[in-house]
């Protein structure tokens, strides 16, 4: 049993490790209407959810992939925005011409940083 739990927690320590070295660093902005969106039209997805930037779009290929976002600072003058969680959202969405590299869901914005940001530096994976 020992060694069991032993396995799961390098297992755990592991896989932290490689998700920290795959981060990519972006920025993030939010959004409050879900509906219709380039993905998925009307069909209502969740509110854990994110559009793509144009550099992600790849003309749709990103649709339905999951990133985990973190915020990792503020970039602009709102002091110390971030929550410490991170979010795990769904592509469902274009944001052509967004001022970030992810358009989050205010719901998935908020519980990553404060919304009164409005912009936030990420990592996402």
């Amino acid at each position: 049993m020992v060694m069991v739990m032993r396995g799961l927690v390098i297992f755990g320590v592991f896989s932290i490790l490689i998700s920290m070295a795959y981060s990519i660093p972006g920025t993030a902005t939010f959004y409050t209407q879900y509906v219709p969106s380039a993905c998925y039209g009307n069909q209502w997805k969740g509110v854990m959810i994110a559009a793509a930037s144009d550099p992600l779009w790849n003309k749709g290929a990103i649709c339905g992939k999951n990133f985990t976002v973190k915020c990792t600072g503020p970039t602009n003058p709102v002091p110390h925005p971030c929550t410490g969680k991170s979010v795990t959202v769904t592509i469902v969405d274009h944001c052509p011409g967004c001022g970030g590299t992810l358009d989050l869901s205010k719901e998935a914005f908020a519980t990553i940083a404060n919304p009164v940001a409005g912009v936030i530096k990420i990592d996402y994976f």
